[in-house]
Protein backbone atom coordinates (compact mmCIF):
# COMPACT_ATOMS: atom_id res chain seq x y z
CA UNK A 1 0.00 0.00 0.00
CA UNK A 2 2.77 2.46 -0.34
CA UNK A 3 1.43 3.88 -3.27
CA UNK A 4 -1.57 4.59 -1.52
CA UNK A 5 -3.13 7.94 -1.22
CA UNK A 6 -6.32 7.14 1.42
CA UNK A 7 -7.38 3.75 2.77
CA UNK A 8 -10.03 2.58 5.04
CA UNK A 9 -9.63 -0.80 6.59
CA UNK A 10 -12.46 -2.65 8.24
CA UNK A 11 -14.61 0.50 9.30
CA UNK A 12 -18.04 0.96 11.24
CA UNK A 13 -19.68 4.34 9.86
CA UNK A 14 -21.68 6.24 12.01
CA UNK A 15 -23.19 9.38 10.39
CA UNK A 16 -25.66 12.21 11.91
CA UNK A 17 -26.54 9.06 14.65
CA UNK A 18 -26.84 6.30 12.21
CA UNK A 19 -24.73 3.04 11.48
CA UNK A 20 -24.11 3.41 7.63
CA UNK A 21 -21.51 0.98 7.21
CA UNK A 22 -20.80 -2.02 8.81
CA UNK A 23 -17.38 -3.15 7.66
CA UNK A 24 -15.72 -0.68 5.54
CA UNK A 25 -12.71 -1.01 3.19
CA UNK A 26 -11.60 0.73 0.67
CA UNK A 27 -8.01 1.35 -0.43
CA UNK A 28 -7.48 4.79 -2.90
CA UNK A 29 -4.21 4.55 -5.10
CA UNK A 30 -2.22 7.30 -6.86
CA UNK A 31 -3.34 7.56 -10.16
CA UNK A 32 -6.46 6.39 -9.83
CA UNK A 33 -9.77 8.27 -10.31
CA UNK A 34 -12.80 6.70 -8.46
CA UNK A 35 -16.43 6.86 -9.20
CA UNK A 36 -18.57 5.32 -6.40
CA UNK A 37 -22.22 4.09 -6.58
CA UNK A 38 -24.64 2.57 -4.74
CA UNK A 39 -28.09 2.11 -3.80
CA UNK A 40 -28.84 4.84 -1.39
CA UNK A 41 -28.03 8.62 -2.37
CA UNK A 42 -27.55 9.10 1.89
CA UNK A 43 -24.74 6.18 1.80
CA UNK A 44 -23.39 7.57 -1.28
CA UNK A 45 -22.83 11.18 0.96
CA UNK A 46 -21.91 9.17 4.03
CA UNK A 47 -18.81 7.74 2.16
CA UNK A 48 -17.59 11.29 1.11
CA UNK A 49 -18.17 12.65 4.29
CA UNK A 50 -15.76 9.73 5.51
CA UNK A 51 -13.30 10.37 3.20
CA UNK A 52 -13.57 14.15 4.57
CA UNK A 53 -13.07 13.14 7.99
CA UNK A 54 -16.79 13.68 9.07
CA UNK A 55 -18.55 11.02 10.28
CA UNK A 56 -17.50 8.46 13.39
CA UNK A 57 -15.49 5.52 12.92
CA UNK A 58 -16.19 3.38 15.92
CA UNK A 59 -14.19 0.76 14.79
CA UNK A 60 -11.25 0.09 12.19
CA UNK A 61 -9.54 2.96 10.89
CA UNK A 62 -8.61 5.16 8.25
CA UNK A 63 -5.50 6.76 7.00
CA UNK A 64 -4.53 9.47 4.85
CA UNK A 65 -1.12 9.64 3.34
CA UNK A 66 -2.05 12.01 0.72
CA UNK A 67 -1.46 14.72 3.94
CA UNK A 68 1.38 13.36 5.77
CA UNK A 69 4.19 15.13 4.26
CA UNK A 70 1.75 18.22 4.33
CA UNK A 71 0.88 17.75 8.11
CA UNK A 72 4.19 17.05 8.95
CA UNK A 73 5.91 20.23 7.19
CA UNK A 74 2.87 22.22 9.21
CA UNK A 75 3.63 20.22 12.92
CA UNK A 76 7.17 20.93 12.27
CA UNK A 77 6.92 24.73 11.41
CA UNK A 78 4.32 24.78 14.35
CA UNK A 79 1.01 26.28 11.90
CA UNK A 80 -2.22 25.42 12.33
CA UNK A 81 -3.13 22.87 9.77
CA UNK A 82 -5.34 20.03 8.98
CA UNK A 83 -5.49 17.36 6.16
CA UNK A 84 -8.44 18.88 4.80
CA UNK A 85 -6.53 22.02 3.61
CA UNK A 86 -5.55 19.54 0.48
CA UNK A 87 -9.22 18.51 0.35
CA UNK A 88 -11.83 20.20 -2.44
CA UNK A 89 -15.31 19.16 -2.12
CA UNK A 90 -18.60 19.83 -4.04
CA UNK A 91 -21.51 19.07 -2.17
CA UNK A 92 -25.09 18.98 -3.56
CA UNK A 93 -26.22 21.92 -0.67
CA UNK A 94 -24.64 24.09 -2.60
CA UNK A 95 -25.52 27.78 -0.97
CA UNK A 96 -25.21 31.17 -2.00
CA UNK A 97 -24.24 33.85 0.39
CA UNK A 98 -24.18 37.35 0.60
CA UNK A 99 -20.99 40.15 0.88
CA UNK A 100 -21.51 39.09 4.69
CA UNK A 101 -21.46 35.59 4.44
CA UNK A 102 -24.41 35.16 5.71
CA UNK A 103 -27.10 32.64 3.91
CA UNK A 104 -30.39 34.28 4.12
CA UNK A 105 -31.86 34.74 0.40
CA UNK A 106 -35.41 34.36 0.24
CA UNK A 107 -36.72 32.99 -3.15
CA UNK A 108 -38.09 36.14 -5.11
CA UNK A 109 -34.61 37.66 -4.75
CA UNK A 110 -33.27 35.67 -6.91
CA UNK A 111 -35.78 37.36 -9.50
CA UNK A 112 -35.15 40.74 -8.40
CA UNK A 113 -32.52 42.90 -10.02
CA UNK A 114 -32.24 45.42 -6.89
CA UNK A 115 -31.16 42.31 -4.57
CA UNK A 116 -27.95 41.79 -6.68
CA UNK A 117 -25.68 44.24 -5.27
CA UNK A 118 -26.31 42.01 -1.95
CA UNK A 119 -24.08 39.40 -3.50
CA UNK A 120 -20.94 38.94 -4.91
CA UNK A 121 -20.04 38.30 -8.83
CA UNK A 122 -18.85 35.20 -10.16
CA UNK A 123 -15.18 36.91 -10.36
CA UNK A 124 -15.18 37.99 -6.68
CA UNK A 125 -16.74 34.81 -5.53
CA UNK A 126 -13.57 32.99 -7.12
CA UNK A 127 -11.25 35.60 -6.11
CA UNK A 128 -12.51 35.31 -2.16
CA UNK A 129 -10.81 32.05 -1.98
CA UNK A 130 -7.30 31.93 0.27
CA UNK A 131 -5.58 28.33 -0.68
CA UNK A 132 -3.53 26.76 2.00
CA UNK A 133 -1.28 25.84 -0.06
CA UNK A 134 0.07 26.61 -3.96
CA UNK A 135 -0.92 25.27 -6.45
CA UNK A 136 -1.84 25.65 -10.56
CA UNK A 137 -5.33 27.05 -10.54
CA UNK A 138 -5.93 30.93 -11.38
CA UNK A 139 -9.14 32.63 -12.10
CA UNK A 140 -8.32 32.60 -15.41
CA UNK A 141 -8.00 28.59 -16.28
CA UNK A 142 -10.67 27.61 -13.79
CA UNK A 143 -13.05 30.12 -15.94
CA UNK A 144 -11.88 28.92 -19.29
CA UNK A 145 -12.62 24.80 -18.09
CA UNK A 146 -15.45 25.96 -16.52
CA UNK A 147 -17.12 28.03 -18.80
CA UNK A 148 -17.48 30.86 -16.68
CA UNK A 149 -15.34 33.44 -18.53
CA UNK A 150 -18.68 35.33 -19.58
CA UNK A 151 -20.29 35.39 -15.85
CA UNK A 152 -17.79 36.63 -14.28
CA UNK A 153 -19.16 40.12 -13.57
CA UNK A 154 -22.50 38.36 -13.07
CA UNK A 155 -24.09 38.47 -9.42
CA UNK A 156 -24.44 34.38 -8.14
CA UNK A 157 -27.50 35.15 -7.30
CA UNK A 158 -28.51 35.34 -10.93
CA UNK A 159 -26.98 32.15 -11.92
CA UNK A 160 -28.68 29.32 -13.16
CA UNK A 161 -29.09 26.30 -11.20
CA UNK A 162 -26.54 24.23 -14.19
CA UNK A 163 -24.32 27.43 -13.68
CA UNK A 164 -24.36 27.16 -9.99
CA UNK A 165 -22.61 23.98 -10.59
CA UNK A 166 -20.06 24.93 -12.41
CA UNK A 167 -19.37 27.79 -10.31
CA UNK A 168 -18.98 25.35 -7.30
CA UNK A 169 -16.45 22.95 -8.71
CA UNK A 170 -14.54 25.71 -10.01
CA UNK A 171 -14.29 27.39 -6.33
CA UNK A 172 -12.87 23.84 -5.20
CA UNK A 173 -10.21 24.07 -7.57
CA UNK A 174 -9.29 27.45 -6.51
CA UNK A 175 -8.34 25.86 -3.19
CA UNK A 176 -5.59 24.10 -4.89
CA UNK A 177 -6.12 20.53 -3.77
CA UNK A 178 -4.75 17.18 -3.85
CA UNK A 179 -7.92 15.57 -4.05
CA UNK A 180 -11.12 16.64 -4.75
CA UNK A 181 -14.07 14.94 -3.58
CA UNK A 182 -17.48 15.57 -5.85
CA UNK A 183 -21.14 14.74 -4.23
CA UNK A 184 -23.22 14.06 -7.57
CA UNK A 185 -21.27 16.83 -9.86
CA UNK A 186 -23.44 16.11 -12.91
CA UNK A 187 -26.57 16.95 -11.34
CA UNK A 188 -27.96 19.58 -12.66
CA UNK A 189 -26.04 20.35 -15.82
CA UNK A 190 -27.51 19.93 -19.66
CA UNK A 191 -26.14 17.59 -21.98
CA UNK A 192 -23.67 19.54 -23.34
CA UNK A 193 -21.99 20.03 -19.48
CA UNK A 194 -22.32 16.64 -18.73
CA UNK A 195 -20.93 15.47 -21.94
CA UNK A 196 -17.89 17.80 -21.28
CA UNK A 197 -17.44 16.67 -17.88
CA UNK A 198 -15.43 14.19 -18.76
CA UNK A 199 -13.14 16.53 -20.30
CA UNK A 200 -13.19 18.61 -17.21
CA UNK A 201 -12.00 15.41 -15.25
CA UNK A 202 -8.80 14.50 -17.40
CA UNK A 203 -8.06 18.17 -16.99
CA UNK A 204 -8.42 18.41 -13.12
CA UNK A 205 -6.32 15.20 -12.72
CA UNK A 206 -3.79 16.42 -15.60
CA UNK A 207 -2.52 19.28 -12.93
CA UNK A 208 -1.88 16.33 -10.70
CA UNK A 209 -5.21 16.11 -8.91
CA UNK A 210 -7.11 13.11 -7.96
CA UNK A 211 -10.54 13.08 -8.38
CA UNK A 212 -13.39 10.72 -6.58
CA UNK A 213 -17.27 11.46 -7.10
CA UNK A 214 -20.47 9.89 -6.62
CA UNK A 215 -22.75 9.06 -9.60
CA UNK A 216 -25.41 6.65 -10.91
CA UNK A 217 -24.47 3.57 -12.28
CA UNK A 218 -25.40 4.65 -15.38
CA UNK A 219 -23.38 8.18 -15.97
CA UNK A 220 -19.85 7.48 -15.50
CA UNK A 221 -17.79 10.43 -17.02
CA UNK A 222 -14.31 9.99 -18.90
CA UNK A 223 -11.28 10.74 -17.05
CA UNK A 224 -12.48 7.88 -13.80
CA UNK A 225 -10.57 4.98 -14.42
CA UNK A 226 -12.24 2.78 -11.35
CA UNK A 227 -15.58 1.86 -10.08
CA UNK A 228 -16.85 1.06 -6.48
CA UNK A 229 -20.27 0.19 -5.43
CA UNK A 230 -21.49 0.69 -1.77
CA UNK A 231 -24.01 -0.45 0.36
CA UNK A 232 -24.39 -1.31 4.46
CA UNK A 233 -21.82 -4.10 4.15
CA UNK A 234 -19.39 -2.12 2.90
CA UNK A 235 -17.46 -2.46 -0.28
CA UNK A 236 -20.38 -4.26 -2.69
CA UNK A 237 -18.07 -4.46 -5.97
CA UNK A 238 -15.22 -2.80 -7.16
CA UNK A 239 -14.11 -2.76 -11.13
CA UNK A 240 -11.50 -0.43 -13.70
CA UNK A 241 -14.03 1.43 -15.59
CA UNK A 242 -13.69 -0.87 -18.76
CA UNK A 243 -14.17 -4.13 -16.29
CA UNK A 244 -17.38 -2.02 -14.75
CA UNK A 245 -19.57 -1.33 -18.24
CA UNK A 246 -18.44 -5.21 -19.68
CA UNK A 247 -20.38 -6.60 -16.19
CA UNK A 248 -22.21 -4.18 -14.61
CA UNK A 249 -25.90 -4.63 -14.98
CA UNK A 250 -28.72 -2.55 -14.41
CA UNK A 251 -31.65 -3.24 -11.75
CA UNK A 252 -34.85 -4.48 -13.18
CA UNK A 253 -37.49 -4.15 -9.98
CA UNK A 254 -39.75 -1.58 -10.14
CA UNK A 255 -40.17 0.93 -7.46
CA UNK A 256 -43.75 1.34 -5.96
CA UNK A 257 -45.60 3.31 -3.44
CA UNK A 258 -49.29 2.67 -2.12
CA UNK A 259 -50.70 3.64 -4.73
CA UNK A 260 -54.45 3.53 -3.60
CA UNK A 261 -53.93 5.77 -0.77
CA UNK A 262 -52.05 7.90 -3.92
CA UNK A 263 -55.42 7.88 -5.89
CA UNK A 264 -57.75 8.63 -3.04
CA UNK A 265 -55.73 11.56 -2.92
CA UNK A 266 -55.91 12.89 -5.62
CA UNK A 267 -59.06 15.22 -6.74
CA UNK A 268 -61.47 13.52 -8.43
CA UNK A 269 -64.21 14.64 -11.17
CA UNK A 270 -62.66 18.23 -11.29
CA UNK A 271 -63.70 20.95 -13.85
CA UNK A 272 -61.52 21.52 -16.07
CA UNK A 273 -60.72 25.74 -15.99
CA UNK A 274 -59.66 27.99 -18.51
CA UNK A 275 -55.79 27.73 -20.27
CA UNK A 276 -53.61 27.85 -17.22
CA UNK A 277 -50.93 29.19 -18.69
CA UNK A 278 -51.11 32.21 -21.78
CA UNK A 279 -48.04 33.92 -23.14
CA UNK A 280 -47.57 36.49 -25.22
CA UNK A 281 -44.36 38.20 -26.89
CA UNK A 282 -42.96 37.55 -23.28
CA UNK A 283 -39.65 39.61 -22.52
CA UNK A 284 -37.84 39.56 -20.11
CA UNK A 285 -34.50 41.45 -19.38
CA UNK A 286 -32.11 42.35 -16.46
CA UNK A 287 -29.77 45.29 -17.67
CA UNK A 288 -28.48 44.65 -21.27
CA UNK A 289 -28.97 41.24 -20.87
CA UNK A 290 -32.25 39.85 -22.62
CA UNK A 291 -33.45 36.32 -20.44
CA UNK A 292 -36.37 35.54 -22.58
CA UNK A 293 -37.39 37.27 -25.82
CA UNK A 294 -40.53 37.63 -27.58
CA UNK A 295 -41.90 33.72 -25.72
CA UNK A 296 -45.32 32.23 -27.21
CA UNK A 297 -46.65 29.71 -25.09
CA UNK A 298 -50.14 28.42 -24.77
CA UNK A 299 -50.57 25.33 -21.94
CA UNK A 300 -54.22 24.13 -22.09
CA UNK A 301 -55.97 22.57 -18.92
CA UNK A 302 -54.70 19.07 -18.77
CA UNK A 303 -51.65 19.08 -20.89
CA UNK A 304 -48.04 17.37 -19.77
CA UNK A 305 -44.96 20.26 -20.88
CA UNK A 306 -41.71 19.32 -21.07
CA UNK A 307 -39.58 22.64 -20.89
CA UNK A 308 -36.24 22.15 -22.06
CA UNK A 309 -32.92 24.53 -22.30
CA UNK A 310 -29.39 24.66 -21.95
CA UNK A 311 -28.59 25.72 -18.81
CA UNK A 312 -28.69 29.60 -18.69
CA UNK A 313 -31.60 29.71 -21.43
CA UNK A 314 -34.11 31.02 -19.20
CA UNK A 315 -36.22 28.16 -17.67
CA UNK A 316 -36.18 29.40 -14.07
CA UNK A 317 -36.85 33.10 -14.86
CA UNK A 318 -39.67 31.56 -17.48
CA UNK A 319 -41.11 29.68 -14.17
CA UNK A 320 -40.79 32.73 -11.97
CA UNK A 321 -43.37 34.36 -13.87
CA UNK A 322 -45.67 31.37 -13.56
CA UNK A 323 -45.30 31.18 -10.12
CA UNK A 324 -45.97 35.04 -9.13
CA UNK A 325 -42.32 35.60 -7.91
CA UNK A 326 -41.27 37.68 -10.50
CA UNK A 327 -41.21 41.57 -10.58
CA UNK A 328 -41.34 42.26 -14.36
CA UNK A 329 -44.54 39.84 -14.41
CA UNK A 330 -46.92 43.28 -14.73
CA UNK A 331 -45.47 44.82 -17.45
CA UNK A 332 -45.67 41.70 -20.28
CA UNK A 333 -48.74 39.76 -21.82
CA UNK A 334 -49.78 36.76 -20.20
CA UNK A 335 -52.33 35.23 -18.59
CA UNK A 336 -52.93 32.58 -15.53
CA UNK A 337 -55.83 30.35 -15.86
CA UNK A 338 -57.86 33.06 -17.66
CA UNK A 339 -56.44 36.48 -15.41
CA UNK A 340 -54.42 38.59 -17.00
CA UNK A 341 -51.54 39.26 -14.76
CA UNK A 342 -51.54 43.24 -12.90
CA UNK A 343 -55.46 43.07 -13.42
CA UNK A 344 -55.65 43.41 -9.48
CA UNK A 345 -55.09 40.07 -8.58
CA UNK A 346 -53.13 39.12 -5.17
CA UNK A 347 -49.81 36.70 -5.11
CA UNK A 348 -51.97 34.34 -2.99
CA UNK A 349 -54.57 34.09 -6.15
CA UNK A 350 -51.82 33.25 -8.57
CA UNK A 351 -49.99 30.69 -6.15
CA UNK A 352 -53.60 29.07 -4.88
CA UNK A 353 -54.38 26.63 -8.29
CA UNK A 354 -49.99 26.11 -8.60
CA UNK A 355 -47.96 23.78 -6.81
CA UNK A 356 -44.46 23.81 -7.51
CA UNK A 357 -40.88 21.68 -6.58
CA UNK A 358 -37.19 23.05 -7.32
CA UNK A 359 -34.94 21.76 -5.65
CA UNK A 360 -33.49 24.93 -3.67
CA UNK A 361 -36.82 25.35 -2.04
CA UNK A 362 -35.54 23.81 1.06
CA UNK A 363 -33.11 26.69 1.56
CA UNK A 364 -35.43 29.51 1.99
CA UNK A 365 -37.55 27.51 5.08
CA UNK A 366 -37.01 29.00 8.32
CA UNK A 367 -33.95 27.14 10.15
CA UNK A 368 -37.31 25.53 12.47
CA UNK A 369 -39.64 24.09 10.03
CA UNK A 370 -40.10 20.20 10.13
CA UNK A 371 -41.06 18.01 7.50
CA UNK A 372 -44.44 17.72 8.22
CA UNK A 373 -45.03 21.91 8.90
CA UNK A 374 -43.32 22.31 4.94
CA UNK A 375 -46.18 19.64 4.20
CA UNK A 376 -48.57 21.83 5.70
CA UNK A 377 -47.69 24.86 4.57
CA UNK A 378 -48.69 24.02 0.78
CA UNK A 379 -52.17 24.40 1.92
CA UNK A 380 -51.64 28.04 2.46
CA UNK A 381 -48.47 28.67 0.15
CA UNK A 382 -46.16 30.60 2.58
CA UNK A 383 -42.11 29.15 3.27
CA UNK A 384 -42.88 27.56 6.44
CA UNK A 385 -46.40 27.20 8.55
CA UNK A 386 -47.18 29.76 10.55
CA UNK A 387 -50.72 29.05 11.93
CA UNK A 388 -52.92 26.55 13.81
CA UNK A 389 -54.18 23.55 11.33
CA UNK A 390 -57.30 22.07 11.42
CA UNK A 391 -57.75 18.38 12.64
CA UNK A 392 -58.82 17.47 9.24
CA UNK A 393 -55.80 19.37 7.91
CA UNK A 394 -53.25 17.49 10.28
CA UNK A 395 -55.10 14.29 9.13
CA UNK A 396 -54.29 14.87 5.51
CA UNK A 397 -50.81 15.68 5.90
CA UNK A 398 -50.71 11.94 8.10
CA UNK A 399 -51.46 10.57 5.07
CA UNK A 400 -49.25 12.10 2.83
CA UNK A 401 -46.72 11.21 5.42
CA UNK A 402 -47.42 7.87 5.33
CA UNK A 403 -47.63 7.78 1.38
CA UNK A 404 -44.05 8.77 0.84
CA UNK A 405 -42.98 7.10 3.98
CA UNK A 406 -41.87 9.82 6.03
CA UNK A 407 -43.66 8.88 9.33
CA UNK A 408 -40.02 8.30 11.25
CA UNK A 409 -38.63 12.34 9.89
CA UNK A 410 -42.04 13.81 10.35
CA UNK A 411 -40.40 15.99 13.19
CA UNK A 412 -36.96 17.10 11.30
CA UNK A 413 -36.18 20.03 10.46
CA UNK A 414 -35.66 20.37 6.47
CA UNK A 415 -32.62 21.50 6.26
CA UNK A 416 -31.37 18.20 8.02
CA UNK A 417 -32.85 15.91 5.79
CA UNK A 418 -31.30 13.76 3.37
CA UNK A 419 -32.10 14.93 -0.19
CA UNK A 420 -34.27 12.47 -1.49
CA UNK A 421 -36.62 12.86 1.82
CA UNK A 422 -36.33 17.07 1.08
CA UNK A 423 -37.59 16.16 -1.92
CA UNK A 424 -40.51 13.93 -1.28
CA UNK A 425 -41.54 16.17 1.47
CA UNK A 426 -41.88 19.20 -1.66
CA UNK A 427 -43.59 16.83 -3.56
CA UNK A 428 -45.96 16.22 -0.56
CA UNK A 429 -46.30 19.97 0.02
CA UNK A 430 -47.27 20.55 -3.59
CA UNK A 431 -49.40 18.06 -3.88
CA UNK A 432 -51.52 18.14 -0.49
CA UNK A 433 -53.63 21.37 -1.93
CA UNK A 434 -54.71 19.70 -4.63
CA UNK A 435 -53.45 21.99 -7.50
CA UNK A 436 -54.14 22.27 -10.99
CA UNK A 437 -51.21 23.06 -12.10
CA UNK A 438 -48.15 21.07 -11.00
CA UNK A 439 -44.30 21.94 -12.30
CA UNK A 440 -41.54 20.39 -11.43
CA UNK A 441 -38.49 21.91 -11.87
CA UNK A 442 -35.49 19.75 -12.03
CA UNK A 443 -37.75 17.91 -8.48
CA UNK A 444 -35.87 14.47 -8.41
CA UNK A 445 -32.13 16.62 -8.64
CA UNK A 446 -30.21 14.84 -6.01
CA UNK A 447 -32.09 11.77 -5.89
CA UNK A 448 -30.38 8.50 -6.35
CA UNK A 449 -31.01 5.87 -9.89
CA UNK A 450 -33.84 3.94 -7.71
CA UNK A 451 -35.50 7.16 -5.68
CA UNK A 452 -35.28 9.12 -9.48
CA UNK A 453 -36.96 6.18 -11.27
CA UNK A 454 -39.81 6.03 -8.11
CA UNK A 455 -40.10 9.76 -8.33
CA UNK A 456 -40.87 9.35 -12.15
CA UNK A 457 -43.52 7.10 -11.48
CA UNK A 458 -44.96 8.77 -8.21
CA UNK A 459 -45.85 12.03 -11.46
CA UNK A 460 -46.79 9.43 -13.92
CA UNK A 461 -49.57 7.45 -11.84
CA UNK A 462 -50.31 11.37 -10.47
CA UNK A 463 -51.12 12.64 -14.44
CA UNK A 464 -53.06 9.07 -14.51
CA UNK A 465 -55.14 9.60 -11.28
CA UNK A 466 -56.60 13.50 -12.38
CA UNK A 467 -57.02 15.77 -14.72
CA UNK A 468 -53.87 18.15 -13.60
CA UNK A 469 -52.06 19.92 -16.34
CA UNK A 470 -47.94 19.56 -15.64
CA UNK A 471 -45.05 21.78 -16.71
CA UNK A 472 -42.27 19.29 -16.11
CA UNK A 473 -38.14 20.58 -16.37
CA UNK A 474 -35.34 17.39 -16.47
CA UNK A 475 -32.35 17.89 -18.68
CA UNK A 476 -32.36 13.71 -18.84
CA UNK A 477 -34.89 11.94 -20.87
CA UNK A 478 -35.21 8.81 -19.05
CA UNK A 479 -36.51 10.96 -15.89
CA UNK A 480 -39.46 11.86 -18.15
CA UNK A 481 -43.05 10.77 -17.31
CA UNK A 482 -44.62 8.82 -20.27
CA UNK A 483 -47.60 11.16 -19.29
CA UNK A 484 -45.69 14.33 -20.79
CA UNK A 485 -46.74 14.65 -24.39
CA UNK A 486 -45.66 18.19 -25.59
CA UNK A 487 -42.09 19.95 -25.64
CA UNK A 488 -40.96 24.03 -25.16
CA UNK A 489 -37.30 24.35 -25.79
CA UNK A 490 -35.96 27.96 -24.80
CA UNK A 491 -32.87 28.35 -26.86
CA UNK A 492 -30.47 30.85 -25.27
Amino acid sequence: MSNSILTIHGATVLYKAQQAFENLSFNWKTGENWAVIGDSGWELTTFIETLRGNTVISRGEVHRPFAQAYVQEKTEAGEVHSFRDLIAYVSQKYEFKNRSHIQNFYFQQRFNSSESEETATVREYLLEVTPKVVGPWTLENVAKLLRLEALLDKSILKLSNGETRRLAIALGLMHQPHIYLMDQPMTGLDVRSREEFGTIIQEISKSGVQVLLTTSGNEIPDGITHVAKISKSGLAGRWTKEDYHQSGGKETNIPAWDWDLLQSLLPQDRELLKAPIVLRNVRIKYGDKVILKDVNWEVKAGEKWLLKGKNGSGKSTLISLLIGENPQAYSQNFWLFGRKRGTGESIWDVKRPTGFVAPELSRYFPANQTCRKVILSGLFDTMGLFKKVSPEQEELANQWIRLFNLEPLQHTVIQRLSLEHQRWTLLARALIKQPQLLILDEASQGMDEFQRRLFKETVQRVCEGCSISLIYVSHYEEDVPDAVGKVLELRS
